[in-house]
């Protein structure tokens, strides 16, 4: 596709122009609330396919870098997989940041590290631009209904000038605070609970499965008890299928359990659950399963049947 655009016959033409940078299960979720939203939306992202869906979708055009529209874009959301893309995007060979008006905002929604984000937003600052320190969570379904998590936290100023973008993807925002890297400390102690959570319902479902009980009842008796959770009803449900579908990888908690416990490291805390989740996701991922739906890391356990369809 390069760099030319795909427009979309009948567009929505609203008065705020935004770009998603990542279009992937969290990205087009975000992208097409905006569309629905009324704002004027593109897509960028190196997949040509979900360029091509995104438009379909009723985007604005979408392309493999976005130098063809950004100078007359309103503001960017940034929801790639880590920070090396992060910078890729915005400052790489086919970086956007150079191509901006000055003073747009920068909506840094990918799960980083606080250095990482207080590094970029200092960048983006000597280009001329602004940035919000917002990582998101909810899954690809609250997504797509426009109803992400975000925890943010940046300049005051910069929340007012993203406002309609966060009214169109978020069903509740956190103004952690105008320091930039809270949002991201935020996003890190939860990713720690979401990765122990679906590590110790992996846990239990493994030794369910070695006591001969059926999975089905298992998971049906623990949705309706207190032991559940959203990440054991969401994840386990993929066990009890044995569809691993990637709706979130293995290596992504490989990659945010790292963060945790660097974090830890950092201050000097133990964190040892997080630290054997991490190993957990770790070991599933030298397995070969780095790519499957998360809920894999239940591969971990050796000497028991788990259902298997085929999909992953």
């Amino acid at each position: 596709m390069g760099n030319e655009d795909n427009t979309a016959a009948g567009a929505k033409s609203g008065s705020m122009r935004v770009a998603v940078v990542g279009l992937g299960s969290m990205g087009m979720g975000a992208a097409t609330s905006c569309v629905a939203a009324g704002l004027t939306t593109y897509g960028i992202d190196p997949r040509d396919s979900a360029c091509e869906a995104f438009v379909e979708a009723g985007g604005a055009g979408a392309a493999s870098d976005g130098r063809d529209f950004a100078g007359d874009l309103d503001a960017v959301i940034l929801l790639t997989v880590n920070a090396a893309q992060c910078r890729d995007a915005l400052f790489g060979e086919k970086g956007l940041a150079a191509h901006l008006k000055a003073g747009t905002p920068v909506m840094v929604s990918a799960t980083i590290s606080v250095a990482d984000a207080k590094a970029i937003a200092a960048e983006l600052e000597a280009a001329g631009l602004t940035m919000l320190d917002a990582p998101v969570s909810g899954g690809a379904a609250r997504a797509a209904a426009g109803e992400m998590t975000v925890m943010a936290a940046g300049p005051a100023a910069v929340f007012d000038q993203l406002q309609p973008v966060l009214d169109a993807v978020a069903g509740k925002v956190y103004r952690i605070s105008e320091k930039i890297g809270d949002g991201a400390t935020v996003k890190i102690i939860h990713q720690l609970l979401a990765g122990v959570h679906i590590a110790a319902g992996a846990e239990a479902m493994a030794l369910a499965a070695k006591a001969n009980i059926p999975l089905e009842t298992m998971y049906d008796v623990v949705t309706n008890a207190a032991g559940n959770s959203w990440m054991f009803e969401n994840r386990m449900r993929h066990v009890v299928d044995g569809d691993y579908t990637p709706t979130s990888m293995v290596d992504i908690f490989v990659k945010d359990l790292g963060l945790v416990t660097e974090t830890g490291l950092s201050m000097k805390f133990p964190l040892p659950l997080a630290t054997t989740a991490y190993s957990m996701f770790a070991t599933a991922s030298n397995a070969g399963y780095g790519q499957w739906d998360d809920s894999a890391v239940i591969k971990v356990f050796p000497g028991i049947d788990l259902p298997d369809s085929g999909k992953h």
